[in-house]
C-alpha cells in the first residue's frame, strides 16, 4: 500500500482517480477547498460517492477540507501521512474566468502550486504528478499537438499558469531530484463532470428548451477525452516516476524530457471532435434538439486542439481511445440520473 495525496480531490478528475487508487488498494489522502467557482453540492456529491466504495475496497481515504494556499495546513497533512506520490489536480480551471478573475489563477495556480511543490521537496516525495493542460499550447496552428512543439505563446492566463506550472517543477527536478510528471489534459468529459463545461452547459439547455451559444459558428474543434482515460493515464504514471533523459540533447533539447527526471505527456483521445458534431451525439442521448446561438470565437478560445500521444503509450503502454459515443452515452445517463430528468 503506498500512500498518494490527491489535491483537487472533489474534482470531475480528482474524484475519479481517488476512487480508482482506493480500489487498487491504496492509502489515498485528498486535499479541496470545496470552492463556489461552480455547485459544492455537486462537489460533496462526488466525496459522497468515494465514501460509498470504502467498506467493498482494500485501500483507505481520508479527507482534508484545506486549500494550498494554507501552507500551515499542507505542512501538517505532509507531517502527518508522509505520501510518498503527490498527484496536483487543484487548479482555478476554465480559459474564460481567467479573463476576469486573474488573481484567482494567481492564487491557485501559482501560489497553491509553490506551496505543493515546496512540501514534496521537503518531505521527500519520490513522485509528483500534475495536471497541466492542452491550453499551454495557445496560438500553435499545427495539428496534432506534440510535446515536442514549443508552448511560449500562451492566449488565456490559464495556459500561461499551466506552463509555469511545468517550469517550476522542471526547476524542483533539476535542483532536488525529485521526478516530476505533467500531463497535458485535452477536455476531459464523463459522468460527474464540470458544470462550466460545454457537455454539462449543453445537456443543461437542451433539457430545458433553452438556446445554447455554439462559438465560432460550430468550427470549433476538441479533442474531447473519456474521464476514464485521463484516469488511467494518471494512475499508470503514479507507478512510473519520471526519468533523467540518458540521450538528452543539450544543443537541441527535447521538449518533453530533460537532463532532470522530469517528462512532458499529452493525455488526449487523438481524434478531434467539431462542436457541432459533439452536439448531434448528445441531442440524440437526450432525445431532444439543441437551440443554436451561433456567435463568433471567444476571447483566449484556441479554434482546434488535438492532441499526439505517442509519448504516453511509449512510457505506459497506454493509449486513450474512448469512442465519442460511448463517452457521451455514459454522460446523458449519468446527468439524467443526477439531475432526475
Amino acid at each position: 500500500m503506498n500512500t498518494i495525496l490527491v489535491t483537487g480531490a472533489s474534482g470531475f478528475i480528482g474524484a475519479a482517480l481517488a476512487i480508482r487508487l482506493i480500489k487498487s488498494g491504496e492509502n489515498v489522502i485528498g486535499i479541496d477547498n470545496l470552492n463556489s467557482y461552480y455547485d459544492i453540492n455537486l462537489k460533496k456529491s462526488r466525496l459522497k460517492n468515494i465514501y460509498s466504495i470504502l467498506e467493498s475496497s482494500k485501500g483507505e481515504w481520508n479527507f482534508y477540507n484545506s486549500s494550498l494556499e494554507n501552507q500551515r495546513d499542507l505542512k501538517n497533512i505532509f507531517e502527518d501521512h508522509s505520501p510518498k506520490i503527490v498527484i496536483n489536480l487543484a487548479a482555478q480551471a476554465g480559459v474564460r474566468y481567467s479573463i476576469d478573475n486573474p488573481s484567482t489563477y494567481i492564487q491557485s495556480n501559482l501560489v497553491g502550486f509553490s506551496n505543493l511543490i515546496e512540501q514534496c521537496r521537503h518531505h521527500q516525495v519520490e513522485n509528483f504528478i500534475f495536471a497541466s493542460s492542452s491550453s499551454v499550447y495557445g496560438g500553435n496552428k499545427k495539428l496534432p499537438f506534440s510535446e515536442y512543439h514549443p508552448v511560449d505563446h500562451p492566449i488565456s492566463l490559464y495556459g500561461a499558469t499551466k506552463k509555469a506550472n511545468e517550469l517550476i517543477a522542471h526547476s524542483y527536478s533539476h535542483l532536488y531530484g525529485m521526478p516530476c510528471t505533467g500531463l497535458r489534459f485535452f477536455t476531459v468529459y464523463g459522468p460527474w463532470g464540470r458544470p462550466d463545461m460545454a457537455p454539462m452547459i449543453f445537456a443543461k439547455a437542451i433539457i430545458n428548451k433553452k438556446p445554447i451559444n455554439v462559438f465560432n459558428f460550430g468550427k470549433m474543434k476538441r479533442d474531447f477525452t473519456y474521464i476514464d482515460d485521463i484516469v488511467e493515464g494518471v494512475y499508470r504514471c503514479c507507478y512510473k516516476p519520471a526519468a533523467v533523459d540518458e540521450k538528452f540533447n543539450y544543443q537541441y533539447p527535447n521538449q518533453s524530457s530533460s537532463f532532470a527526471p522530469f517528462r512532458i505527456f499529452n493525455i488526449g483521445n487523438s481524434k478531434p471532435i467539431e462542436l457541432l458534431r459533439f452536439i448531434k451525439v448528445l441531442e440524440d442521448q437526450l432525445g431532444l434538439e439543441a437551440i443554436k446561438n451561433f456567435l463568433p470565437k471567444q476571447p483566449g478560445d484556441v479554434e482546434a486542439t488535438a492532441a499526439n500521444t505517442d509519448l504516453l503509450e511509449s512510457w505506459v503502454g497506454f493509449k486513450p481511445s474512448t469512442p465519442l459515443e460511448f463517452g457521451v452515452e455514459k454522460f446523458a445517463k449519468w446527468y439524467l440520473d443526477y439531475y432526475k430528468h
